[in-house]
């Protein structure tokens, strides 16, 4: 009764903390003060923050991009969260959307983020330990324990960003002298529709930020110059208020129109009416960036809305049914922006295609593909957060003081993943690989698209929404498969997760 009682004191905090709402404009034109001369600053590593499609492309040339993230620990029920709006899903080439998921370790259980990145996924750095302005060893400490216990490959993970949305213009040079190819925590807080619009495509920071110059320091007015390093920006959606009813993060938490509680049926109209704006001027990318947490069935405590749910996915029906629609990854975002093509050509992005990992189902090896790895992997069980891994346990918990602690001698050791394997295909028991070549084992489940091949829509089975309520799907998605996520410890974990949360947000207060 005791932790019934501490969870629903702490979870309203825990999303105060983490819900990366903005209230109006974050910048403006003169507060930018920002020059770029486009006929110097050139595809594919430098581009002028513009309005203009790259590439000097017509919008009725170029896809619509629906950028989906998530945020933060990475467990069975975030994992079931996301699945329940994308595993059903297919672009108009075939493929299953792709995301991004923004990934901070406390209470992440290891295996399950080399799961989500083998199943085609990117795993991008959110600092260890969820702390905004975050230090350099928060961000690199991150990059050592994703390679190191979940074995991502360093060269895949390209992408960050800042707790709470808390960055500073050091923030982007760490990330900048630390290899990322990109950061995505500025807001595009002003309507594509208004002519000081600061929904930029994505940009490189040769001539500096121009997002956020009302709300963060030490950025903008041509800073900080960082050459071939690229921000995303984060397009908000808008209500009746226009630019004064902005919605960034979770916008489905938010009250619309000035109401005093969410309005499921407001939500997906204002959500409507943005992804038109875009799609009917010069089709900048729209977001859906996500807190997990609140929208998952699994997580003890968390109630959500079936008419949310379902009106998420509704909004998501309702944007496949216009042609040229994807639903992407930042890394597949950037990829076309850096080469953009014609939709009549996207069958030459490889980006956007589905290559899968060919590995018999019998094989036993501990390679983020489930039926692979059953029964092969190592349970560490740290009192406040055990996680599974494929790579051995720790002998301590990783900090950003020690990020990648000794294995434990109890068990007999495994192999880190090397620089030339694939993840997939990489035996961390025998320390050897099953395929040294970049092309080998993957196939390519991709169909044609564009005018001479399939159409150009894309498709799915959400749930249905109407203003009187919601149905569930007749076809539901089948939950992630994966280990159990909180085997011991669960209710000390949560508590201190959302302690944490707690000061995390009296921080970003203390901001305001």
């Amino acid at each position: 009764m005791l932790s019934l009682l501490v969870l629903s004191l702490v979870l309203p905090l825990l999303s105060f903390a983490q819900d990366g709402g903005i209230s109006g404009p974050t910048s403006s034109s003169d507060a930018a003060g920002y020059s770029c001369d486009a006929s110097k600053c050139k595809l594919p590593n430098c581009a002028c923050a513009s309005t203009s499609p790259p590439g000097g492309l017509q919008p009725s040339e170029v896809p619509q991009f629906i950028v989906f993230s998530a945020d933060d620990a990475v467990q069975s029920y975030t994992l079931d969260a996301v699945n329940q709006f994308l595993a059903q899903r297919q672009n108009p080439n075939g493929c299953r959307p792709k995301m991004t998921y923004f990934t901070s370790l406390n209470f992440t259980n290891y295996t399950l983020v080399t799961d989500w990145f083998v199943a085609g996924n990117e795993i991008a750095d959110h600092t260890m330990t969820h702390v905004g302005t975050p230090p350099a060893d928060e961000i690199n400490g991150n990059l050592i324990a994703l390679n190191a216990l979940a074995g991502i490959p360093l060269s895949s993970i390209t992408g960050f960003r800042a707790p709470f949305l808390n960055f500073t213009g050091d923030t982007l040079k760490l990330l900048k002298n630390a290899g990322f190819t990109y950061d995505s925590s500025a807001a595009a807080s002003i309507p594509v529709t208004d002519p000081g619009t600061d929904a930029f495509w994505p940009y490189t920071l040769d001539n500096g930020l121009a997002n956020n110059c009302l709300s963060t320091p030490d950025i903008c007015k041509g800073q900080p110059q960082l050459p071939g390093f690229w921000e995303i920006p984060m397009y908000a959606f808008f209500d009746n208020a226009g630019v004064n009813g902005p919605h960034l993060m979770d916008p489905w938490l938010d009250n619309a129109n000035g109401e005093t509680k969410p309005n499921d049926t407001a939500t997906l109209l204002y959500m409507q009416n943005t992804f038109t704006a875009h799609y009917n001027n010069n089709r900048q990318p729209i977001g859906l960036y996500t807190h997990p947490i609140h929208l998952s069935k699994t997580y003890p405590g968390v109630n959500p809305s079936n008419s949310t749910i379902n009106m998420i996915n509704a909004f998501l029906d309702w944007a496949q049914q216009q042609p040229n629609v994807w639903i992407v990854s930042n890394e597949q975002l950037l990829a076309w922006v850096r080469n953009p093509v014609p939709v009549s050509q996207l069958n030459t992005l490889d980006a956007l295609k589905c290559s899968t990992p060919q590995v018999d189902a019998s094989t036993k090896i501990c390679n983020g593909i489930p039926q692979n790895e059953n029964g092969l992997l190592s349970h560490c069980d740290f009192s406040d957060f055990p996680f599974y891994t494929c790579y051995g346990c720790p002998a301590t918990e990783p900090t950003p003081d020690d990020p990648n602690p000794a294995q434990a001698t109890d068990q007999p050791a495994r192999f880190r993943l090397p620089t030339n394997c694939s993840t997939p295909f990489w035996d961390p028991i025998a320390g050897k690989c099953l395929c040294t070549s970049s092309t080998c084992q993957f196939t390519d489940n991709s169909r044609p698209i564009g005018p001479n091949g399939a159409n150009l829509t894309g498709g799915g089975t959400g749930g249905a929404f109407t203003s009187a309520g919601a149905s569930a799907s007749s076809n539901p998605f089948v939950p992630f498969n994966g280990v159990p996520s909180m085997p011991n410890a669960f209710w000390p974990a949560v508590f201190l997760g959302c302690f944490g949360a707690m000061i995390g947000g009296l921080g970003v207060y203390g901001r305001l």
